[in-house]
C-alpha cells in the first residue's frame, strides 16, 4: 500500500484481494462485460470454463451474471472488506445466490491461489516504485493544481485500487475511487490522462 498526502488530503494506492477473487470468478465464468464499471479481462488471461451444466437448474448464465453483479456491487460498497464472507466448502452466505455459490464451490481454490499470487506480485511492484520514486507524480499533480488555483487543496481522499487488468486504463467510481490497471503508472502520459482530471476535480 502507498500513501501520498498533504494537509487535509490523501491518495492511497493498493490492490484488493476480495476483488481479485471476484474478478477471477467473473473471467472463469466468462461473464464478459459484467458489473459496473465493466472492467476489462484480467492479464494474464484466465481460461473460461463451461458452467452450463453446473448452473442449468439454477437459472443458467443469466442468473449467474445477475448474482455476480450483485456480489460485485456489495464488494464495491464495503471495499476493502469481503462481503458476504467466503466460507468454504459450502459458502453458506451465498445460499441466496445459488448459481454463483456453485461456481464458487468449483473454483474457489484456484481463485484464492491466483489472487494470492497477484497480491505478491503487486507487493514487489509497489516496493520497486517506492525505491524508484514512482509515486511522486501523485503529489506533483496535487501541487500543480494548487498552483493553478492559487489555494491549498480541499480536504479529500482518493483511493486507487490497482488490478492486473488487460486494458491499460482507469475507471472512476464516484465520488472518490479509481479502479486502475496496475501497469498504467508505467505509461505516465496515459496515467495522467485518466488520473489528472479526477485529481483536479477533487482538489
Amino acid at each position: 500500500m502507498h500513501h501520498t498526502g498533504g494537509p487535509g488530503w490523501r491518495i492511497t494506492m493498493d490492490t484488493c484481494g476480495p476483488m481479485l477473487i471476484a474478478l477471477y470468478i467473473r473471467d472463469v465464468a466468462d461473464l464478459a462485460g459484467a458489473g459496473h464499471p465493466a472492467l476489462s479481462h484480467m492479464a494474464p488471461h484466465i481460461r473460461a470454463a463451461d458452467h452450463s451444466q453446473l448452473t442449468a437448474h439454477l437459472g443458467g448464465t443469466d442468473a449467474l451474471r445477475d448474482q455476480w453483479e450483485h456480489w460485485w456491487g456489495r464488494l464495491m460498497a464495503v471495499h476493502p472488506a469481503m462481503e458476504p464472507p467466503l466460507n468454504p466448502p459450502d459458502f453458506g452466505d451465498f445460499a441466496g445466490m445459488p448459481a454463483l455459490q456453485r461456481v464458487l464451490q468449483a473454483h474457489f481454490g484456484a481463485a484464492l491461489t491466483w489472487s494470492r499470487e497477484q497480491c505478491s506480485a503487486y507487493q514487489l511492484l509497489a516496493a520497486e516504485r517506492e525505491t524508484m520514486g514512482g509515486h511522486k507524480v501523485l503529489a506533483d499533480m496535487v501541487q500543480n493544481r494548487e498552483m493553478e488555483l492559487g489555494r491549498s487543496a480541499r480536504d479529500f481522499t482518493l483511493t486507487i485500487v490497482e488490478m492486473p487488468l488487460a486494458e491499460a486504463r482507469a475507471w472512476f467510481i464516484e465520488p472518490d475511487r479509481l479502479i486502475m490497471s496496475q501497469h498504467l503508472l508505467d505509461d505516465q502520459q496515459n496515467f495522467l490522462s485518466y488520473v489528472q482530471p479526477v485529481v483536479e476535480l477533487l482538489v
